[in-house]
């Protein structure tokens, strides 16, 4: 488990409110272990102070702990203290921010926040591979995977050699034009060239469990044919024609005409 603390920081109040001191800390659990949430905005020296917690993840902010009761699904999976909560087993689920308020003697107020992280190791990811590219193109590849926290990096292999993040730092890759994002997991080739031409898989890791790859899929650079597509509209030139000469030769023996009648 690791932990960074902040300093406490003052916040401006308004009204009859004296002052907020706001501190913070990160804690990282693996899943389906217990863990303590301190509150340390609660000071022993206030007289009957009013605590609420509340559990913020993205938009959401939900209050589980107010009134003197845990709210529902609280009730079955923590404890309750006044200098901290205690959950009995946590989920990927539980990743958030845990707000704990205080207001104590004079409508003081202090506040807490504590941004737990539950580890969970990266399940296998997908590669996005087009299986063909054209040589002097743009080509996207993407590497995808939802389960890991935190957030997994990613790596990306082509024919089984570890892909430097620049190209131009190695012998093997340095006559490739691609740019990679380790956050993201995508691989841009810009422009694509004949030595693009081999097997790709990506791999996901965040220190947590074993690094997992993807299955691998083949990527084919290739000049734009241009006997195909000069045949194809050829062709297409043909059927139009001889559509045009079949209405053309309807009309005038008075087809169209018999048919108005």
């Amino acid at each position: 488990m690791a932990a960074r603390v902040s300093l406490p920081r003052l916040a401006c109040s308004s009204g009859s409110l004296v002052g907020a001191q706001i501190t913070s800390e990160t804690k990282e659990v693996p899943e389906n272990q217990p863990v303590d949430i301190p509150c340390l905005a609660y000071s022993s020296h206030w007289s009957n102070p009013r605590i609420e917690w509340k559990f913020q993840k993205g938009s959401s902010l939900v209050l589980f702990y107010y009134g003197g009761q845990l709210t529902e699904p609280y009730k079955t999976r923590v404890q309750f203290s006044r200098t901290m909560i205690h959950f009995t087993t946590v989920t990927r689920a539980d990743t958030g921010k845990y707000i704990c308020e205080v207001v104590g003697d004079n409508s003081q107020i202090a506040k807490s926040e504590v941004n737990l992280i539950v580890q969970v190791p990266p399940s296998k990811p997908v590669a996005h591979v087009p299986t063909s590219a054209t040589i002097g193109s743009k080509a996207l590849l993407r590497c995808t995977e939802t389960d890991g926290s935190p957030p997994p990096t990613f790596q990306w292999y082509k024919n089984s050699m570890l892909m430097p993040i620049d190209p131009k730092t190695s012998l093997s890759f340095r006559n490739s034009s691609y740019t990679l994002d380790p956050t993201t997991g995508v691989l841009t080739f810009e422009p694509v060239s004949s030595f693009d031409t081999g097997d790709y898989y990506c791999e996901a890791s965040n220190n947590v469990g074993s690094p997992q790859r993807s299955e691998a899929i083949h990527m084919e650079a290739s000049e734009v044919n241009v006997g195909g597509i000069v045949a194809a509209v050829v062709v297409l030139l043909m059927v139009l024609a001889l559509a045009a000469f079949g209405i053309w030769f309807a009309y005038t023996r008075g087809f169209f005409s018999k048919r108005r009648e």
